[in-house]
């Protein structure tokens, strides 16, 4: 069993930044694809980043590839989401999946074997 941790979110002002990071344990990490999704009450889950095993490959919401930055250190099995210009509509729970994954369909949840508790995520005006 993979466990994932996220951690890093918090209250921040509109426009300002914050880095996500998810912790897993496990011998494989290197050969997950990785995911940061998000959900805000009352929304479907939305991807948001995917990053593969090797860190060669990464893959973006078209309307965050701007802002957002995903990236992964797999010495400290730790996958991280840089955000920046954060706006209130980026307020919602971050998770982070793991998974084995055809890499066509980095943006479907169901496609990932392990997931996160999350971590909030609240940018005020």
């Amino acid at each position: 069993q993979v466990q994932l941790v996220e951690f890093g979110g918090g209250l921040v002002q509109a426009g300002g930044s914050l880095r996500l990071s998810c912790a897993a344990s496990g011998r494989t990490f290197s050969s997950f694809t990785m995911g940061w999704f998000r959900q805000a009450p009352g929304k479907e889950r939305e991807f948001v980043a995917a990053i593969s095993g090797s860190g060669g490959n990464t893959y973006y919401a078209d309307s965050l590839k701007d802002r957002f930055t995903i990236s992964r250190d797999n010495a400290k099995n730790t996958v991280y989401l840089q955000m920046n210009s954060l706006k209130p509509e980026d307020t919602a729970v971050y998770y982070c999946a793991a998974g084995w994954l055809d890499l066509k369909r980095v943006g479907v949840p169901s496609d990932y074997d392990y997931w996160g508790q999350g971590t909030q995520v609240t940018v005020s005006s």
